[in-house]
C-alpha cells in the first residue's frame, strides 16, 4: 500500500510538480493551499506524513505545526523559501522533523521525506495527551488545566502558554522564545504581555502566587517550568 502525504502549499505549480514526481516513485499526494482546509482534511483523512510550507495565506506554517503537533504524532517536513536559521530553529522547536529551504531538489525532498517515514516507522512516538506534574494535569485535547483534580479556569492564550512552558520542563524560556512559540495567537507584539499571562497562570495553578515554585522566574532571561516541586509524588 502507497505512503498517503498531505502537502500544505499555496503555490499550486510546486505541488503538482512534488505529487508528480512522488507519484511516481510510489507515493501518494494530497494538496491543499491553504492551511484551514489542510487541517480539516489532516483530521479526516489517514495520512503517514505532511509537507507543510511555511509561507500559507491563511496562517504561517509556524502556527500549523504546532497545531498539528498539539493533537497528532505525524512526521512534518517543513519547506519555506527563506531558508532562515531562525526559522529552520522555530520550526524544529514547534515538533517538525525535518526542514528543507526552497528551491530544492525534488531528490532531496524524496530523501528527506523517506527518512523521516523511517524514523517513524521504526520508532514511533507515543505522545501522551496529558502532562502531568505531580498534583498538576494538563490535557491538552480537552485544553483543561487540574490541580489535584480540580479544574483551574485559564484562557485560551494561557493554556497555550502554559503548554509551552510545561513541554520544556526545565528550560529557561525568554519571551522572545515564548513570543516564537505563539506566533499568530494574537499576543499583543511586546514582551510585557507575556508577563501579564504568566501572573494569571500563577494564580490559577501555583499554591502562592507570589511566591511560585512551578512557573519561575529566571531575573533577565524569561520563565522556567518546574518539573517537580515539594509535595510532588515520585511517579
Amino acid at each position: 500500500m502507497p505512503e498517503r502525504i498531505l502537502m500544505i502549499e499555496d503555490d499550486q505549480s510546486l505541488s503538482e510538480m512534488v505529487g508528480e514526481y512522488l507519484g511516481k516513485r510510489g507515493i501518494e499526494v494530497t494538496a491543499k493551499t491553504d492551511a484551514e482546509s489542510g487541517l480539516k482534511l489532516l483530521e479526516r483523512g489517514d495520512f503517514d506524513a505532511l509537507i507543510l510550507d511555511v509561507m500559507l495565506p491563511d496562517l504561517d506554517g509556524f502556527e500549523v505545526c504546532r497545531r498539528v503537533r498539539a493533537r497528532s504524532d505525524i512526521p512534518i517536513l517543513m519547506l519555506t523559501a527563506r531558508g532562515e536559521d531562525t526559522d529552520r530553529i522555530v520550526g524544529l522547536e514547534l515538533g517538525a522533523d525535518d526542514y528543507l529551504p526552497k528551491p530544492f531538489n525534488p531528490r532531496e525532498l524524496l530523501a528527506r521525506l523517506r527518512a523521516i517515514l523511517r524514523r517513524s516507522g521504526s520508532a514511533p512516538r507515543t505522545r501522551s495527551r496529558s502532562l502531568r506534574f505531580g498534583r498538576l494535569e494538563i490535557d491538552r485535547d480537552a485544553r483543561t488545566v487540574r490541580v489535584e483534580g480540580e479544574e483551574r479556569t485559564l484562557t485560551s492564550h494561557q493554556f497555550d502558554l502554559l503548554c509551552v512552558l510545561a513541554e520544556n520542563p526545565g528550560r529557561v524560556l525568554s519571551r522572545e522564545a515564548l513570543m516564537n512559540h505563539l506566533r499568530g495567537h494574537g499576543l499583543e507584539a511586546f514582551d510585557r504581555s507575556i508577563d501579564v499571562h504568566i501572573s494569571r497562570i500563577r494564580s490559577a495553578i501555583e499554591d502562592d502566587a507570589k511566591k511560585p515554585r512551578r512557573v519561575i522566574t529566571v531575573r533577565g532571561a524569561g520563565y522556567v517550568f518546574a518539573q517537580k516541586q515539594d509535595g510532588d509524588s515520585e511517579t
